[in-house]
């Protein structure tokens, strides 16, 4: 199980999200349900060694719903511990992550289904819930379409 706001960190890791968007109007935007908490995000996890974070991104998407996406913008850096430090199997974990926008091109099946119970395009404005609560900042910085954000 994943908690979020943990604190003491023990162990710092790399991670990478994505925001998908289905269309150009970037109204709707690929989710996945957690099979480890139950709730809704963005597809992402760690890098791992020897990988970089664009193919990690890519990597971590197609492992969790299926699709085949086309890295785009850098929408931030997410690194505050106060949002970024998770609790999981035990262990307190500062994630430092780099979250970047993509582009949907084909459709598969997951690669790791163990890790998502459902995943769909949704309305930025009308998330399901339960929501991972540090992922709300990185759709808000993707939705404001300025410059990479540093948090």
């Amino acid at each position: 199980m994943t908690d979020y706001f943990a604190s003491d960190p023990t162990e710092i890791r790399l991670s990478v999200s994505a925001i998908v968007w289905r269309d150009s109007s970037r109204r709707e935007l690929l989710l996945m349900q957690r099979s480890d908490n139950g709730r809704w995000g963005l597809p992402g996890g760690h890098v791992e060694p020897g990988e970089s974070v664009v193919e990690a991104a890519a990597r971590e998407v197609l492992e969790e719903t299926g699709w085949t996406v086309a890295l785009g913008r850098l929408v931030g850096v997410y690194s505050d511990p106060s949002r970024q430090v998770v609790r999981v199997a035990g262990r307190s974990v500062h994630q430092v992550n780099l979250c970047f926008e993509a582009d949907p091109v084909a459709e598969s099946a997951p690669t790791t289904p163990e890790e998502t119970l459902a995943q769909g395009f949704f309305r930025h404005d009308a998330l399901p819930a339960p929501f991972v609560p540090i992922h709300d900042v990185r759709i808000a910085d993707a939705l404001a379409g300025e410059a990479a954000c540093v948090r």
